[in-house]
């Protein structure tokens, strides 16, 4: 068993190395629920197997003492201490090959529970989503607003609440389903998506958007245009860039593009049923639905809802819209 158990852990270790490295498309989801189901494995061989092995060594170690003891004490002989509660917590120890598989189920099964059904913690890494986040913020994800979903497999197993307009929400990447983005809600099933010459009409109706403040962008260096823009009961800041045109290049091949008309105004779009029209709160640095489609149902992760950390700027910390 050490010899297969240094294999398993070095079979581990060198995945998550080329991950690293990039020379393999990591899945994390897919490396916890192997790490949970190969150290459960060995917890209930723990329990069932091994300790109860360990017990009866231990057992038979203080017996042996007790005769020993009990010769010594009949031919007048004061018992000598063979240090034996030392020798007995020797032989209770669990090899280094269980303490580093059964020890941590315990760990990774709270781990994979909660990130799979509960919350989830992201990493912002670009500036699609500015000003709502910001490049580093640390964020949660909400598992079960929208129904909890089997890991790996994502299946749904419960309705939840459907995604509302104006919801932040984490999604695997259509054309890319390895990777997760997070973008926000602008379309919902049966919606028709008109943003034209930057400003957003859903179903024939302009969204609300008044001007506020320009916002200044550190690490542009640059002022950008900043609005209020309401999506159904939920306000949430924007931005606009004056050099980019509303124009939408390079747009890809994707499922149900005819359901949308692109022109040098920009792009008109009816979302088609269990799918998503995203657009980044950052406008005109976003890829996002105009570029490569719409989001279906199955690649839904979860609504994002609450920035725990930005070790930049403490004052991020907290709920956003």
């Amino acid at each position: 068993m050490p010899f297969l158990t240094a294999a398993v852990l070095a079979a581990f270790v060198g995945y998550a190395g080329a991950w690293y490295f990039e020379l393999v498309e990591g899945n994390f989801a897919l490396l916890l629920f192997l790490a949970t189901i190969v150290t459960g494995v060995y917890w209930v061989a723990e329990r069932a197997w091994y300790l109860p092995r360990r017990r009866r060594a231990a057992a038979e170690l203080e017996a042996r003492a007790g005769e020993r003891n009990n010769r010594l004490e009949s031919q007048g002989i004061a018992p000598v201490d063979p240090q034996l509660a030392e020798a007995r917590q020797r032989v209770l120890a669990q090899p280094w090959w269980l303490d580093w598989t059964a020890g941590l189920f315990p760990v990774i099964l709270a781990v994979f529970v909660l990130r799979s059904f509960l919350f989830e913690p992201f990493k912002i890494p670009s500036g699609s989503m500015i000003p709502t986040l910001l490049v580093g913020d640390l964020i949660l994800v909400n598992k079960f607003t929208y129904g909890l979903r089997l890991p790996v497999l994502n299946t749904k197993i419960t309705e939840g609440t459907p995604p509302q307009r104006g919801d932040v929400m984490v999604f695997r990447y259509p054309p890319k389903p390895t990777l997760d983005y997070i973008k926000r809600v602008v379309g919902v099933p049966g919606d028709e998506v008109a943003y034209l010459n930057k400003k957003l009409t859903i179903n024939g109706k302009p969204v609300d958007e008044s001007k506020l403040q320009d916002f200044f962008d550190p690490d542009a260096m640059r002022y950008f245009k900043q609005f209020e823009e309401r999506l159904g009961e939920k306000k949430h800041r924007l931005l606009n860039d004056d050099e980019r045109p509303a124009f939408v290049a390079g747009v890809d091949d994707f499922p149900f593009k005819e359901n949308c008309r692109y022109s040098v105004e920009g792009v008109v779009c009816k979302v088609p049923e269990g799918h998503y029209f995203m657009m980044g709160d950052n406008r005109d640095n976003s890829l996002d639905s105009r570029y490569w489609g719409f989001v279906p149902d199955r690649n839904i992760v979860g609504k994002a809802f609450l920035i725990w950390m930005n070790f930049r700027n403490l004052q991020r910390v907290g709920k956003f819209e």
